[in-house]
């Protein structure tokens, strides 16, 4: 069902540019590309994100919030495990190194995006007590 879903705005962003409407018009939005860590096969998943305020161009973060579930998802396992990815973002495409951020670093850049996109700190609440939600850097190559 996730992957129709998925099918479904990963088609969109493509025929519009990297623009969609629906519940992510406006948002800033990636494909980000990934390969399985126990497969091996590449899978695509639309990804919030926010750009760097130093490097908007070379850096942006995504958010495993998974909507507040108690486990990460598993995009995260992958990009974490193989530690680069490709990234779509618009009508460009690009490789990047992803990096977890921790303490002070992950607060301040998840705290920036629950206060942009308030859903973001709704899933914190639900994570609360099972899980710290996972920001990852994805630079440039």
């Amino acid at each position: 069902m996730a992957d129709d879903w998925n099918d479904g705005i990963i088609e969109e962003f493509r025929a519009n540019e990297g623009r969609v409407g629906g519940p992510f018009e406006g948002a800033p939005l990636a494909l980000v590309h990934h390969l399985g860590r126990r497969t091996g096969r590449e899978s695509v998943t639309p990804m919030m994100y926010m750009a760097d305020e130093q490097a908007p161009e070379d850096v942006v973060y995504v958010f495993a919030s998974k909507a507040g579930a108690p486990t990460n998802p598993d995009w995260y396992h992958n990009l974490t495990t193989a530690g680069q990815a490709t990234v779509e973002r618009g009508t460009e495409t690009y490789s990047v190194t992803v990096t977890e951020l921790s303490g002070s670093e992950r607060d301040r850049i998840y705290g920036e995006q629950a206060r942009r996109y308030p859903g973001f700190a709704e899933y914190e609440q639900k994570a609360a007590g099972f899980r710290t939600i996972p920001v990852l850097a994805l630079r440039r190559v």
